[in-house]
């Protein structure tokens, strides 16, 4: 017995007393080059903005009044939209997860739909709701003498800003509302408490790392959103530090504007590095719960199923359906701000937006740069995601963190960095900069996509694996790869749909042979061809709705 439990051991044995001799496996190898591809594409672009900002003398910028103007609107849009985001998000997924609500399934469908549309599309579809000529508007001035509301301006950042961030608050509220065992709100309806009394004092306090976690991640991505402030804000001077980023590099009124913007960028990275660092300290001292396999119980809405169904499905309806048909309205009208009828309905724009050349260049070079981002991203990020779950060790740790880091950084930032890199690099004037801009900035998806559920899995698999022989990398390929390649292509995917459509990054590395989507709609906007850019905002948001429709599974 002795004997045959050596032999079973012989292999695991002999390597780990090899241990000391054999530091570099291909498991360190790997490591090895995940951390040049990081340090090329992470590290290397956050270090020269570091750089520059320290060479230059430019600190006594960030006290110029228009410095100082556009940081306290950029925190107030961003604060005030991240605790809106976090309240409409909170309260649909618990209607939706925890209650008996009518028409869940569809709800939850629509609901998510503002997730995938560009927020720069959302604001120009918003503009056909609340815009001066919107007919609303004008239907409101022909009786009161005003307008009902005008989007422009910080009420209508916020607003918008924050449909298009709650779906971010309403997915991890529902996925922390999973992993609370039902068994509590059981417990306290056995002591007495009614559904919704066990459903406020039991679940609604276990959510409040996610809450946590959802206000910070909402907050530093609305700290750096470019599209909304300045379709939105600009018409209004209600400037952001992306907004004013953009201007100074746009307009040349400022002396080195690529230091001044690095050292705004340090400032932006500071803030969102010191949330992310606070959000995961709290999270440390959180519960850790163990899931429950009772029998999910919703709650039922009694007399009021009826009048919540209804005010649910008219304000989903709002936020989702009425820009839609905004957008449908600019893009068949004549001319923004006629009366919609027969007579004023024509195909001419939607005609010209298709046979456009820039547009449609602009949509080839998205779509083959966001097939290779996605490609790139989705292997390096598999790659360092199964190195920091199935793998721990400092570096690893380190590694995990590194690719994570660009989610803290502006775009607008990134950006900039790659602009000071590529003359160096022989980037200049090529897509391939915004290649590289896209790899910096969705890596982080893909390791967080196959990170976090290879995490919650068992390791016996691969223990099995080494005790039959397998070195480290061949357990690694054989068992956690396959088991991590699904999640790695849902976060390809969602790196695709990211960059086909992207605004922030293309607008300011834009060469003339590297048109974007994104940039052409930004840039009829910009001219004033309203409903050319209707119609290709049209086209993208319902491609990303049909999408969204086949990646996300039907729930009962």
């Amino acid at each position: 017995m002795t004997e045959i439990s050596t032999l079973a051991a012989g292999p695991a044995s002999r390597r780990a007393r090899g241990g000391g001799r054999r530091r570099l496996d291909g498991v360190s190898i790997l490591t090895l080059v995940l951390w040049l591809a990081c340090g090329a594409f992470i590290l290397l672009p956050i270090g020269a903005i570091l750089v520059l900002a320290s060479r230059g003398q430019q600190a006594e910028v960030l006290l110029q009044g228009d410095v100082l103007e556009a940081g306290a609107n950029s925190l107030l849009s961003a604060g005030v939209s991240a605790v809106l985001a976090v309240v409409v998000g909170t309260v649909f997924a618990v209607l939706l997860d925890r209650t008996d609500l009518p028409g869940r399934s569809a709800l939850r469908l629509l609901a998510l739909s503002p997730l995938l549309m560009p927020p720069f599309v959302g604001a120009i579809a918003w503009l056909g709701v609340a815009g001066p000529t919107s007919p609303l508007n004008l239907w409101w001035r022909d009786i009161f003498g005003g307008p009902l509301w005008s989007i422009y301006g910080a009420d209508g950042v916020i607003a918008l800003l924050t449909i298009h961030s709650y779906p971010i608050a309403m997915l991890i509220v529902s996925a922390a509302l999973r992993r609370i065992p039902t068994d509590l709100e059981q417990a306290a309806r056995v002591g007495g408490a009614g559904p919704v009394r066990a459903l406020t004092s039991v679940t609604i306090p276990l959510l409040r790392p996610a809450l946590l976690s959802s206000f910070v991640l909402i907050a530093v991505g609305n700290l750096a959103d470019f599209g909304i402030p300045s379709i939105i804000g600009l018409p209004e001077r209600f400037t952001t530090l992306a907004t004013l980023v953009y201007r100074y590099l746009q307009s040349g009124t400022v002396e080195d504007p690529l230091a001044v913007v690095a050292t705004i960028g340090v400032v932006l990275l500071i803030l969102a590095v010191l949330a992310l660092v606070a959000d995961a300290m709290v999270g440390r001292r959180g519960w850790e719960l163990d899931s429950s396999s009772a029998v999910v119980e919703r709650v039922s809405l009694g007399r009021a199923r009826g009048g919540l169904g209804v005010a649910m499905w008219l304000v989903v309806l709002l936020i989702t359906v009425l820009p839609l048909f905004a957008l449908l309205t600019q893009t068949l009208l004549r001319a923004p701000g006629v009366p919609l009828t027969w007579d004023n309905l024509t195909l001419d724009h939607l005609v010209r937006a298709l046979t456009t050349r820039n547009a449609l260049e602009g949509a080839a070079n998205s779509v083959m740069l966001a097939i290779m981002a996605a490609v790139i991203c989705g292997v390096v990020g598999l790659a360092i995601g199964l190195l920091v779950a199935r793998v721990p060790s400092r570096a690893n740790r380190a590694l995990g963190a590194v690719a994570v880091v660009p989610q803290a950084v502006p775009g607008i930032v990134i950006a900039v960095a790659w602009l000071v890199l590529a003359p160096a690099l022989g980037l200049f004037n090529t897509p391939w900069l915004i290649l590289a801009a896209y790899v910096t900035s969705f890596t982080a998806l893909v390791v967080q996509a196959v990170a976090a559920p290879l995490s919650s899995t068992p390791t016996s698999a691969e223990e099995a694996a080494r005790i039959g022989g397998a070195t480290r990398v061949r357990a690694l390929i054989d068992i956690s790869c396959r088991m991590a390649a699904p999640a790695a292509l849902s976060g390809a995917v969602i790196v695709a749909v990211t960059a086909v459509r992207e605004l922030t990054l293309s607008v300011l590395l834009l060469s003339p042979g590297a048109q974007t989507l994104g940039v052409a709609i930004f840039s009829f906007q910009q001219a004033g061809a309203f409903s050319t850019a209707a119609a290709w905002s049209l086209i993208v948001a319902v491609l990303g709705l049909a999408v969204i429709g086949f990646a996300i599974p039907k729930t009962k």
